[in-house]
């Protein structure tokens, strides 16, 4: 850690003209360091809050809002100067509105050319669904997390906290900060046209995005609907004191798991080494549940650790927040978010050069000049293909699905991005023969290159270390430890390079008592309380998160945000710098605003936004098998909107309405009246819906080493300037390392062959 701090975004100016949920943008950035300003300006803004009310405080907007300055502004002419001295402006001005009009933004865009403009909306400005409205029920049911989240028969359950809007808010920030950092090369703004269900299904559990290596292979939307196989993945096992969940997935996990529970000669068969052995052995699993019948959850997670099982105790959201762990990191503090109401408050997603990124550790960003240009990489060639990140290079050094969306996301922006791995210890995603691709893979590395290196030999190394020298960027996602021991850690790379920036992202963080322990996105869940609280209220043991890949896609964004902002202070300064990303941490800002109510509920204070037990905002059942839709009623002009439409408003009346309609037709019915309702779509039908179709979200590619054509995801940005993403395909292991040692090691085919022959540098053999 240094000793001082220099926030990566300080002097950039952002004005926040935002309300409601999506102020969360505005909290990212100031974290980061920049001066952000809420502006009040009449008839544009509004002042939408989010609760819980505590106190008549709404916990989850003074979170948002804390530190940050409101500036009430009835002046034209001074809107006009303030826009004149901004690089960033958010809105999420309603399309349709009188607001939206009065403000303009096309017309912004021409007045101010060099002004980033992020125009928040439910469904985006530019399509036929752009006067629809969302809450977090309908986006879920939307983006079909709704159709993976519960057990087959009863009715979808709506996962805890507002998550569409969180990791929405994500994405919307990495998107943001690429296009200023652009800007600053370039002196060309843009208008970025954002849409809360596209940041929503791209970024909380996409259909056709990367999947968790238990899914052996097989793509989210192929995935069929069992849950007893989803729990036999992350298995949740009673125990003595309550549950722990295990990771049984690699060879070397299960032959840990046999040796822990004795060497049992009923499962000693070598074909269990295989997990679809496992998976289909009931026995197994019943052997394994009895084994942990009579032991701890705290005996259990030590011995899992030590037998190389990931285990972690299914958590309370109290009894995580307790634990040594997470007081030893200080991911808390206590703060006043409003007068006499002092609650506790995440100090920053990223940790920057061993620093919290936050603003309530940051000296004054007032006091920092605005970025003046981009300089060292406005003295690049750039290619011209209008992607933001052009120029840039990346060495992606990831695995699984935090690994391939940190890299991928440089990769849709323009960067060239290296991938180094070896066939010693692929990629966890990488599943069957080495010159085979499946769906998520695809998904996961497009536009990207691979060189095979063997890291392991000091030779390997030193080819790496040499190709950082070339780069701008290094992504890891290893449990701590292990970059250092590949010389690949911070310390060691700015020594190579000292403009470098270094973003490494783990289960834990870089340090406390967690660091070291074996983490996967479930057993996260599961230790931080999340898992706990993803259940039907009248059945607290179904634990429904079994299988969503949730915090990866979000962290990787986090990453990719802390990796630009430090390319956008590098231009400021010519120094890299380091930004470590706890995916835990990431899952517990995600529910900040409940950790905090209820530590002001613990302590005296009111809450007054208790559910109402006839409360229309729920999911009801649709004509046809299995079918569904979310319908949300939040005040009163909603409620009047769907007595025109079903003519009462009670449960019964609007269950006996949604049941002669299709699930189709009942939400465009709804949406046209004015009530924010989604059906709850399946991964397969999103491709062809109409909204989907018209924002370009989908495209088919048929991979040369792929069995059968890949859907995947097409546009990541919807913006004047910048291009869909190129087509490059995910690459098999090794695939571009000739090409790669030429272009950028400068060897030549001898020296290759010669690096081959020994197991430096592998490629594939592709018969």
């Amino acid at each position: 850690m240094t000793d001082t701090y220099d926030p990566p975004l300080r002097g950039t100016r952002i004005l926040d003209l935002t309300s409601g949920p999506m102020t969360a943008v505005g909290r990212l950035f100031a974290d980061l360091g920049a001066h952000v300003t809420v502006l009040r300006v009449p008839g544009i803004t509004h002042d939408d809050v989010v609760g819980p009310h505590i106190d008549d405080v709404p916990i989850q907007t003074a979170i948002n809002r804390h530190g940050i300055a409101v500036l009430h502004v009835d002046d034209p002419a001074a809107f006009e100067g303030l826009l004149a001295g901004a690089d960033i402006l958010i809105e999420n001005t309603r399309p349709g509105s009188a607001a939206e009009t009065e403000l303009s933004v096309r017309r912004l865009r021409e007045r101010y050319p060099a002004l980033v403009i992020l125009s928040i909306s439910d469904f985006g400005r530019d399509n036929d669904y752009r006067s629809w409205q969302g809450t977090t029920p309908v986006f879920h049911a939307l983006s079909s997390e709704l159709s993976r989240s519960g057990i087959p028969g009863r009715e979808p359950l709506i996962p805890p906290a507002e998550l569409p809007y969180h990791v929405a808010a994500a994405q919307a920030a990495v998107m943001t900060t690429a296009v200023y950092l652009d800007r600053l090369r370039t002196g060309e703004g843009d208008l970025i046209d954002f849409s809360v269900l596209d940041g929503a299904m791209q970024t909380l559990d996409p259909p056709f995005g990367s999947a968790g290596s238990a899914s052996a292979g097989v793509a989210v939307s192929a995935q069929q609907r069992d849950f007893n196989a989803e729990q036999q993945r992350y298995p949740i096992i009673a125990c003595k004191d309550g549950h722990v969940r295990m990771c049984i997935l690699a060879k070397r996990q299960w032959q840990g798991m046999f040796a822990w529970m004795g060497s049992p000669e009923e499962f000693a068969d070598p074909s269990y080494d295989k997990l679809g052995k496992r998976f289909r052995s009931p026995e197994l699993l019943a052997a394994i549940q009895h084994f942990c019948a009579d032991k701890t959850r705290a005996e259990l997670e030590a011995q899992g650790q030590a037998h190389g099982v990931p285990t972690a105790a299914v958590l309370t959201l109290s009894e995580a927040l307790n634990a040594e762990h997470f007081t030893a990191r200080g991911f808390f503090r206590d703060v006043e978010l409003a007068s006499g109401v002092v609650a506790p408050m995440p100090v920053g997603v990223s940790e920057i050069d061993g620093h919290r990124a936050s603003a309530l550790n940051a000296p004054d960003p007032a006091e920092a000049d605005r970025p003046a240009g981009a300089p060292l990489l406005k003295a690049r060639e750039r290619p011209g293909e209008g992607l933001p990140l052009e120029g840039i290079r990346v060495l992606d050094l990831g695995v699984i699905v935090v690994g391939a969306d940190t890299g991928r996301l440089f990769g849709d922006l323009g960067a060239d991005v290296v991938k180094i791995e070896h066939s010693a210890h692929p990629d966890g995603l990488r599943i069957g023969k080495p010159t085979s691709m499946t769906q998520p893979f695809a998904a996961g590395h497009r536009n990207k290159r691979s060189i095979g290196i063997d890291m392991r030999t000091a030779e390997g190394r030193e080819y790496a270390h040499r190709l950082v020298k070339l780069s701008d960027v290094v992504l890891t996602n290893y449990k701590p430890g292990v970059a250092e021991a590949l010389g690949m850690d911070y310390a060691t790379l700015k020594e190579i390079n000292p403009g470098i920036v270094v973003v490494d992202s783990s289960a834990f963080g870089p340090n406390g008592p967690w660091a070291k322990r074996l983490g996967y996105g479930p057993l996260v869940r599961a230790a931080v309380g999340f898992t706990n609280l993803w259940t039907y209220p009248d059945d607290p043991e179904t634990f429904c998160d079994t299988v969503t890949v949730y915090p990866d896609h979000v962290a990787a964004r986090i990453g990719a945000l802390s990796a630009i902002a430090l390319l956008l202070r590098r231009e400021r300064t010519g120094a890299g710098g380091s930004a470590s990303i706890s995916q835990a941490e990431v899952m517990l800002s995600h529910l900040a605003a409940d950790i905090a109510a209820d530590a002001l509920q613990g302590g005296g204070h009111t809450g007054d936004d208790a559910p109402t037990g006839d409360a229309v905002w729920r999911l009801f059942p649709t004509a046809g098998e299995d079918s569904w839709i979310a319908i949300t009623v939040r005040d009163e002009a909603d409620r009047e909107a769907l007595r025109t439409v079903v003519g009462a408003v009670d449960l019964d009346a609007v269950r006996a309405w949604t049941t002669r309609h299709s699930k189709i037709e009942a939400m465009e019915i709804l949406q046209d009246a004015g009530v924010p309702a989604g059906a709850v779509m399946h991964a397969n039908e999103l491709p062809s819906w109409g909204y989907y179709e018209q924002r370009r979200a989908f495209r088919e590619e048929l991979h040369p080493h792929g069995d059968v054509p890949f859907m995947m995801e097409n546009v990541q940005i919807h913006c004047d300037h910048v291009a869909d993403p190129p087509l490059g395909q995910a690459p098999l292991l090794g695939e571009q390392t000739a090409e790669i040692a030429t272009e950028l090691l400068g060897l030549d085919a001898a020296q290759i062959e010669e690096l081959h022959e020994r197991g430096v540098l592998e490629t594939p053999t592709v018969s």
